[in-house]
């Protein structure tokens, strides 16, 4: 079967995602006005609440950061008492990142990664569609190649 040219979807592809990126940007104030913290910062805390114990390379794969970019947030979150670095005593060069006390509070008040009508509205899909459409968004996500937020 041949697929159509890239052409016939371009304008409704590049639509979408303008409407995703607007919705995301949005949303991120609202989260840092809310919640303090950067999107990212909380999805950080999220994945160390969900994996107590983590390195920094293991980390930046999860959140899909660089090392470099990662590196200045986990300083910026360290430096408010959100995480720990701890370092392995049977590889000295490894460091070990946790979820601080704090930052567990801080988690647990913090308003949803997602906007609210969002997560109404994706609720309200049947299984398969969740599936589908959460597919479908990480096959975009993997056409548009490496990212670095």
């Amino acid at each position: 079967m041949e697929s159509l040219p890239v052409d016939a979807f371009e304008p409704a592809l590049f639509r979408a995602l303008r409407r995703l990126q607007q919705a995301g940007e949005v949303h991120a104030k609202r989260l840092s006005r809310y919640g303090g913290l950067p999107p990212m910062q909380l999805l950080i805390l999220q994945v160390l609440a969900a994996e107590p114990k983590l390195t920094a390379s293991t980390l930046s794969r999860r959140v899909s950061l660089s090392a470099a970019t990662l590196s200045g947030m986990l300083d910026r979150l360290e430096e408010q008492g959100l995480l720990g670095r701890e370092r392995d005593p049977a590889d000295r060069r490894r460091q070990w990142l946790s979820l601080s006390d704090t930052g567990l509070q801080l988690l647990q008040q913090a308003p949803p990664l997602l906007p609210p009508t969002f997560r109404l509205a994706f609720a309200a899909l049947p299984e398969w569609q969740q599936h589908a459409l959460t597919a479908a968004l990480l096959q975009a996500a993997e056409l548009c190649g490496e990212a670095d937020s």
